[in-house]
């Protein structure tokens, strides 16, 4: 490699590892805060919530990838145009399409962590997340082991404790139970106890009260008791059987038997064809990305005014190109025989790229034109 495929390649590589890491901070923060007031206040551990991150992580990186190489390349060739170093290097000689080469080697670097992230990272951390998910969904001490704080384990249940005890005892228990339209019943108790036998969990409530409304007339009953149990296995679990996933299949599981992966998943075959070939054109468009960025700010050339026109033009066909993928996927969805079309946003860009430095190698090749019309 060329000093000057070197020296260009490191400057994208390093912008876009700072556009990458500030993209990543901002939609981190967006979704942390949610993150962070969901497992906190559901009783969770600071421990819990660094875990969740982590797991969230690779799906945000591989969203925020093409945005970056795109805005490294746009930082880069713009900053090198101003400081004249890609006139001088055409006033050497030096064509377009020699210069881009940096550009396409950076969009392949791109691609290939695109395509390790897409393919098996973001996959298995998506099952993963799954997974721990349902695991703290099912521990009910957690969701109710929350002093002083009405509590919701469900839309129809409203759980209150005063003091939870070093010994697990809960102090002063209040337990709303709203499931049954026609009558609600309130449930106070002195103390109460979690007790567990295999996947029950039931709540023992000593010295209370239970007051039962019926809808119906608002007749009110009270009965005291020394102590009822109470089944909350359901609140917070659910014995749905898990169904296959495809965001959270690794792609080498999605390479063959498609009719029993759209049978386990209940998704239809052009949903199993979307999903893995979104896999393999993700790397693609970012290697398009990047080459957008630099092929337009290279046709405008240098201006005393700036290459913000430029700029706007490339980052309108990079939202152009992007809309279209995102509105082929759902005729992909429909009929899989339509696969090819996850690569057409690709394939558009890269023709665009090329149109550019070709215009940028002869830029009198439109005037000749023009005037060749003219003259017929």
């Amino acid at each position: 490699m060329a000093k000057f495929d070197r020296y260009m390649l490191s400057q994208l590589l390093v912008l876009f590892g700072f556009f990458a890491l500030v993209l990543v901070a901002i939609f981190w923060i967006n979704r942390a805060v949610v993150l962070f007031d969901r497992l906190i206040g559901d009783g969770q551990t600071a421990i819990v919530f660094l875990e969740f991150t982590a797991l969230g992580l690779p799906k945000l990186i591989a969203t925020v990838l093409p945005i970056a190489a795109f805005a490294a390349a746009v930082y880069v060739t713009n900053r090198m145009t101003t400081d004249s170093e890609l006139i001088v290097l055409q006033a050497t000689g030096t064509g377009p399409w020699r210069m881009a080469r940096p550009v396409l080697v950076f969009g392949v670097c791109i691609a290939l962590a695109m395509a390790i992230l897409s393919n098996f990272l973001v996959p298995m951390a998506q099952s993963q997340l799954e997974e721990r998910e349902q695991e703290i969904a099912q521990n009910v001490t957690a969701r109710l082991l929350t002093e002083g704080t009405f509590l919701h384990p469900s839309k129809q249940i409203t759980f209150y404790t005063r003091l939870i005890d070093a010994d697990g005892v809960l102090r002063d228990v209040f337990l709303s139970d709203r499931r049954n339209p026609d009558t609600g019943i309130i449930y106070t108790a002195a103390e109460a106890y979690i007790v567990r036998n295999g996947d029950a969990t039931t709540l023992i409530m000593v010295d209370g009260l239970a007051q039962r409304l019926e809808q119906d007339g608002l007749r009110l009953a009270t009965a005291k008791f020394a102590d009822f149990s109470f089944d909350i296995s359901g609140l917070v679990s659910s014995d749905i059987e898990r169904e296959l996933k495809l965001d959270n299949t690794i792609t080498t599981n999605l390479l063959t038997d498609w009719a029993s992966l759209s049978e386990r998943s209940g998704r239809s075959l052009g949903s199993v064809a979307e999903e893995l070939h979104t896999r393999f054109a993700q790397p693609l468009f970012c290697i398009v990305a990047a080459l957008i960025g630099f092929t337009t700010l290279l046709v405008g050339g240098f201006s005393r005014f700036g290459v913000w026109r430029e700029i706007v033009i490339a980052f309108g066909l990079l939202i152009i190109l992007d809309g279209t993928r995102g509105s082929l996927t759902t005729q992909v969805s429909n009929n899989a025989s339509m696969w090819p079309l996850l690569y057409l946003p690709s394939l558009i860009g890269a023709i665009i790229a090329s149109f550019m430095l070709l215009h940028a190698a002869h830029p009198s090749w439109w005037a000749r034109l023009k005037r060749r019309r003219a003259t017929t």
